[in-house]
């Protein structure tokens, strides 16, 4: 049923399209409130665009070999037209060479349609990145559904039952109070890194119109903003194919076993994905899956969700 301020698009991807698996790496955590998949199996985004808020309902159709989206809200003309990036449009893989390593071709032999996506919205990523920075998924996730659901705003559209909600502005995160903070579970050099980057978020937004490499610049001239945070925005928002999370307390590992067989740093990953440039990030996302795995042990913390399922 279509209703009154709805729009609709129909999209038809160049290749098998996995929306589940190219919408995967935007959610952070299973309560994530600003997305949510319903039982139909349609994955539903509330974003905050450049001309408003706007919920996205996009729904693959095997059948058709199509996509079908739909939204609600101010930017619902923009939310639509975002549509094929936001499921890897852009990102073209054409010249990705996987043969420097035997596991990184069996991972692209499993994985070949698989696509990097981006949806040129930078503090949406930037703002659960930065609380996932030095703490366990856990915990990050969880401040994450609280400050939503404490400051953000209900979702347009007919999302009730899915009790979908927007992201802060902002606005509204740099007037938080440092009390409402530790109530949310972060830190104080988070907080601050966070109130930092959304008192700049205007400048930030515009590096989704510059190459990958100046856009790593920007964001790594906010204080508190590193390697590792610039890398998972300008996956998910930029769709960087090349971007690598060095210092992930993981990636590494998994990278080192994968390749060689045993733990490595990260300067040693850095060595083994550089024949890969500028598709670093997508060879160590086909390592791992065409890789063995790193063994169960010792402590663990937030697990990476912009790699394919083995």
């Amino acid at each position: 049923m279509v209703t009154p301020d709805e729009r609709t698009r129909t999209w038809v991807p160049a290749w098998p399209c996995s929306v589940a698996q190219v919408l995967r790496p935007q959610r952070r955590g299973a309560g994530d409130p600003t997305q949510r998949e319903d039982d139909a199996g349609r994955h539903w985004r509330a974003m905050r665009t450049p001309t408003g808020p706007a919920t996205l309902c996009v729904q693959a159709r095997p059948s058709t070999g199509d996509v079908l989206a739909r939204a609600w809200g101010p930017g619902a003309e923009w939310a639509l037209d975002r549509t094929p990036a936001l499921l890897g449009a852009d990102d073209d893989p054409t010249d990705f060479e996987p043969h420097h390593h035997p596991q990184v071709a069996e991972g692209w032999k499993r994985h070949r349609h698989w696509r990097i996506g981006g949806t040129g919205l930078v503090m949406e990523s930037l703002v659960p990145s930065i609380l996932e920075q030095k703490v366990t998924g856990k915990q990050a996730f969880g401040s994450f559904r609280e400050l939503v659901r404490r400051h953000g705003e209900p979702a347009p559209g007919p999302v009730a039952t899915l009790r979908l909600m927007l992201q802060p502005t902002p606005e509204t995160i740099a007037a938080i109070p440092s009390w409402e903070w530790l109530r949310l579970g972060v830190e104080p050099a988070l907080s601050r890194t966070l109130v930092t980057a959304c008192r700049l978020a205007s400048s930030l937004e515009r590096i989704s119109q510059v190459p990958v490499d100046e856009a790593d610049r920007r964001l790594r001239s906010v204080r508190g903003i590193g390697v590792w945070t610039s890398a998972e925005v300008r996956q998910r928002a930029l769709g960087d194919a090349d971007a690598v999370s060095f210092g992930d307390y993981h990636l590494a590992n998994w990278v080192g076993w994968a390749l060689v067989g045993h733990d490595i740093s990260d300067a040693e990953m850095g060595e083994l994905l550089e024949p890969y440039r500028p598709q670093r990030g997508r060879a160590a996302a086909m390592a791992i899956a065409g890789g063995q795995s790193r063994p169960r042990r010792g402590p663990r913390m937030s697990v990476p969700t912009h790699l394919p399922t083995r």
